[in-house]
């Protein structure tokens, strides 16, 4: 295993959170290809503001993932991230590649950011019960803009 950079945390809590890190970041992946796949796919009334919220939406997952993946690489793992890992890992429910209502696509959106986001809030608390503060915060960074994201894009449901 490489170096950690990180001291005054023990082994175990290392290895503890470098798979806290990974599951959320094969979640966060998962997200951020939903988004995609609606973004490519929506079509009907209130298209052209969702679309271009969903480009937004995906570059601030996409920071999100970088986050995870070099925190897990500054306590001595590996980010595993690629497609594979990300598809077997995930516990976000799959997309469906059939929608294109602006309206379906929005309420699939809103429901798997808010199911996401309910794991990293749990992240954190994970990450506090054992010690590490500075995981703790990071989770605490990708739940607001999770939650943040989740209501801009229930804010945009076309009437």
């Amino acid at each position: 295993m490489p170096e950690a950079f990180v001291s005054g945390l023990n082994d175990q809590t290392r290895h503890k959170m470098i798979d806290l890190l990974n599951a959320r970041l094969v979640d966060t992946i998962a997200l951020s290809m939903a988004v995609k796949q609606a973004h490519w796919n929506l079509k009907g009334p209130g298209y052209i503001g969702v679309h271009e919220l969903l480009d937004e939406v995906a570059a601030r997952l996409n920071d999100s993932t970088d986050l995870m993946a070099e925190r897990a690489q500054i306590l001595g793992g590996q980010a595993k991230g690629t497609l594979d890992v990300a598809a077997s890992k995930t516990s976000m429910d799959p997309y469906p590649t059939d929608m294109e209502a602006v309206n379906d696509h929005v309420a699939a959106l809103k429901e798997r950011f808010l199911a996401v986001g309910e794991k990293v809030r749990k992240a954190i608390e994970e990450a506090s019960d054992a010690g590490d503060a500075d995981t703790e915060d990071l989770f605490t960074e990708v739940s607001r803009q999770i939650d943040k994201d989740a209501w801009f894009i229930g804010s945009n449901a076309p009437v």
